[in-house]
């Protein structure tokens, strides 16, 4: 594969997987994130049916994401996961209680039933948390001595980090709402439009606050954005600025769909919204992996095994699309309450 910038090419297809999980597994989450403010159990019912046939699927972009950094940047998750490792611990956990409630739940009698949901909606909210917790620890940066760690174990908790994590949980309630718009009818279906435009409100409001304190987390970060020495630099922003423009056009899109009692247009302006958030990010931080002081060029793997895992990607990448593609086509339209998991 000579002429192949592998290491340039391994960190799209990273960044690839992971904003495909934010995406998808994030209104999942969200679903799980609301469900304590569903009318009815049968409510319940027809917001997990909602995601049943994907949500599984859904958590292999963050598989793809976690191995494709140890294989392909091991310097980096050497550096990475030590630092974050108490929220991604927590992560793990909660999405695997999450995993389990989602199937024993439909088969819980009366008070099993009430466990179960509770367990759904308290695993969905706790993965959010840690996910925030983990976003917030990683844009702040991560202490390094050469290539190791040099940090303590809850250099990831402080009051930018639990902003993040807030506003991740607000964004995340946004997504699932307007996939609920999306895929319910009847009085869920107005519920959902009523969540959603709480959600929309509250991530205007913290993606704004969460904007401003990025730009106080790392010198490197305001100077990226134009702002250097107390001076605010234009032509260093305005090759941004399509990345906040993008963020208020999805909120607008929004705002407007749910105005028109459209079904499909509040999740389209939801996805845009997360599209900006995470280019904003790559803006601020680009070419590091570990920010601030190591790019994806030194955590790389040699080239050879770059490769030669790029050659098994080539094939099980494009397996992994078609059947995502296919899953939500087989599953499209509405959900009823007479339609089932199992």
């Amino acid at each position: 594969m000579n002429g192949l910038d592998l290491p340039l090419i391994w960190a799209g297809i990273i960044a690839t997987a992971v904003l495909l999980y934010v995406l998808l597994d994030g209104f999942d989450l969200g679903v799980g994130i609301l469900f304590p403010f569903a009318r009815t159990p049968k409510d319940r019912d027809v917001m997990m049916d909602s995601i049943a046939p994907v949500w599984d699927g859904n958590e292999t972009w963050l598989v793809l994401g976690g191995g494709g950094l140890f294989a392909a940047f091991p310097l980096a998750y050497s550096a990475i996961l030590p630092a974050l490792y108490l929220p991604v611990v927590l992560m793990l956990l909660a999405l695997i209680l999450r995993g389990v409630a989602f199937e024993f739940r439909i088969r819980g009698r009366r008070r099993g039933k009430a466990f179960w949901t509770a367990a759904f909606a308290g695993g969905s909210l706790t993965a959010a948390i840690a996910q925030g917790f983990i976003l917030g620890g990683f844009i702040q940066g991560v202490t390094l001595n050469g290539t190791q760690f040099a940090g303590g174990p809850f250099d990831w908790l402080t009051p930018y980090t639990v902003l993040v994590a807030a506003g991740l949980v607000a964004g995340y309630a946004l997504l699932g709402a307007t996939w609920l718009v999306w895929r319910t009818e009847t009085e869920l279906h107005a519920d959902a439009r009523r969540w959603a435009g709480i959600a929309a409100a509250a991530v205007a409001g913290l993606l704004a606050a969460v904007s401003l304190a990025t730009l106080f987390v790392h010198p490197r970060i305001a100077e990226r954005w134009g702002l250097a020495d107390g001076a605010f630099d234009m032509a260093a922003f305005l090759p941004l600025l399509p990345i906040p423009l993008l963020g208020l056009a999805g909120l607008a899109v929004v705002a407007v769909g749910l105005r028109r009692k459209s079904h499909g247009w509040p999740h389209v302006g939801a996805t845009l919204v997360f599209l900006s958030g995470y280019a904003g990010l790559a803006a601020g931080f680009f070419p590091n992996i570990v920010p601030y002081d190591m790019t994806f060029r030194q955590a790389a793997n040699q080239d050879n095994a770059l490769a030669l895992m790029l050659g098994g990607v080539a094939i099980l990448l494009p397996v992994i699309l078609g059947y995502t593609i296919w899953v939500y086509w087989l599953f499209r339209g509405k959900v009823t309450p007479d339609a089932g998991y199992h």
